[in-house]
């Protein structure tokens, strides 16, 4: 009984750390794409609920592709018969058309709340996010600190 309440709580507190960390790294790209895009207060107003409304969309078609996708892919391919084979490229194409619908109904959203030029700027200052959160976490800077945060320096 004691080992089962020590096994639960050691998973509860990586679950709540993961969750932290998700948090914290949220917290961070929503900072550093307002400060990027230079978003005045009542185009954040506007702007932060159409993009973490899409962003959750992103995030659950993400799941579905790894969950009906990459797990099939990944217990072997060499086991596949042509007509699961080519089901899963079905599913593949289709998840990714979705993905394609969802951008342009992002882009029709915030084009009614950003300028063109800050739209753009938006894809920019996302990708320069994740580039950044790599570049920190391959050089062991995500361990024991969160990227972008004010005072690290880059390796």
């Amino acid at each position: 009984m004691k080992n089962l309440i020590f096994i639960f709580l050691l998973v509860s507190v990586a679950v709540y750390s993961q969750e932290n960390k998700y948090e914290k790294i949220k917290a961070l790209k929503t900072a550093y794409i307002t400060e990027q895009l230079a978003l005045t207060p009542s185009e954040a107003e506007k702007f932060w609920p159409v993009y973490n409304k899409f962003d959750e969309k992103f995030h659950d078609l993400r799941h579905k592709k790894y969950d009906d996708v990459y797990k099939k892919l990944h217990s072997g391919i060499e086991n596949l018969t042509d007509e699961e084979a080519n089901k899963l490229i079905d599913d593949y194409l289709s998840m990714e058309s979705n993905k394609l619908e969802m951008r342009k109904e992002k882009i029709a959203a915030l084009r009614k709340v950003l300028s063109p030029k800050k739209i753009i700027g938006l894809r920019k200052a996302e990708d320069d996010f994740k580039r950044e959160l790599l570049t920190r976490y391959r050089h062991g800077q995500g361990k024991n600190q969160s990227p972008m945060e004010k005072g690290t320096k880059r390796p």
